[in-house]
């Protein structure tokens, strides 16, 4: 698999399905890329947890965690610790937080505190804290060593979260299109700047920073994407797609910052060139409603999620692997 390099349109275009993984029950509700190593984990409606090896299109271990579920998850720092809410006892146990490690399948902190299902973690990309917003309307700041909060946001609607690439700042968004800016160092201060995307109403899914900062990607519960300007809010484009009913649904960057990928309700998948809005390609997911998609941060590939699990990379990679594979046989 190539490591990311200069993207054109042609390179976005060629795009296709070179994996898929289709040994799931029910939706796929989160999936995460390793910032430094090329693993990829997911979590599913069927209480499992996946590793996969992306670069050799491989499933590496699965397990499955009956008591409390799974649902929203990403890599900490260490390529085989976690972080997993939970779907089930949330209110019985407040256990709406785990800390796992995949080397052992073993629990090693359980984070209490929010009352309702958690829609929203991230981890700092720089020290051991990470964020979590949930449906009881917080957002809580967390430490990886300790097992109490560090520090809680009281929000209206359902908040999203997401740390910039630096660590420095993180956003919250939260119904009625408003983003509000903290100073990771000094969030206790409040908000240093607040913009609102006008004109939509709906909650939003979805908020991500592109990796050199300047801008960010905000998904609407109604599918509506928008790019805005990361220092000013000032909105860069935006896009509709077709919305899909009861699911929540994502839109990547790719580590360049200089395109945007979303799934629309209808089953396809859209590119956009950000600078001159438009669009560079569009897909059938072959999947259906996509629930989840990330790009990778190192490699000229991305992953879509469903019910199934679809690696996309370039044509001429698929090509080339196939022409290795008939080489051999």
């Amino acid at each position: 698999m190539s490591a990311i390099a200069e993207l054109n349109d042609e390179i976005v275009r060629s795009m296709a399905v070179g994996a898929v993984f289709t040994d799931y029950v029910g939706k796929i509700s989160s999936i995460d890329f390793h910032r430094t190593e090329d693993i990829l984990v997911s979590a599913s409606e069927d209480d499992s947890i996946r590793l996969y090896d992306i670069a050799n299109a491989k499933l590496l271990k699965t397990t499955h965690h009956k008591k409390h579920g799974t649902d929203r998850i990403c890599f900490t720092h260490h390529s085989s610790s976690i972080l997993c809410s939970s779907r089930y006892n949330i209110e019985s146990t407040n256990e709406s937080l785990r800390y796992l490690s995949l080397y052992d399948n073993r629990c090693l902190r359980y984070f209490k505190g929010h009352k309702q299902r958690v829609v929203s973690l991230c981890m700092s990309p720089i020290n051991d804290s990470f964020m979590s917003g949930s449906l009881d309307h917080s957002v809580r700041i967390w430490d990886l060593r300790v097992n109490a909060c560090q520090g809680i946001l009281r929000l209206r609607g359902r908040p999203t979260v997401a740390y910039d690439q630096q660590g420095l700042v993180f956003a919250v968004a939260m119904e009625g299109g408003a983003i509000k800016l903290f100073d990771s160092r000094s969030y206790d201060k409040g908000p240093f700047d607040t913009f609102l995307v006008g004109g939509d109403t709906a909650e939003v899914c979805d908020i991500k920073f592109s990796n050199d900062g300047r801008s960010m990607v905000l998904t609407t519960t109604n599918n509506n994407i928008y790019i805005l300007d990361a220092y000013g809010g000032d909105k860069r484009c935006g896009f509709s797609l077709e919305p899909s009913p009861n699911l929540t649904t994502e839109a990547t960057f790719t580590p360049d910052g200089q395109y945007v990928v979303a799934g629309s309700g209808d089953g396809t998948l859209h590119a956009w060139f950000i600078d001159q809005r438009n669009e560079v390609a569009s897909w059938n997911s072959y999947i259906g409603a996509v629930t989840c998609l990330k790009w990778a941060p190192r490699r000229v590939m991305f992953a879509a999620a469903s019910t199934a699990l679809t690696f996309w990379i370039p044509k001429s990679e698929q090509e080339a692997n196939n022409g290795e594979a008939a080489a051999g046989e």
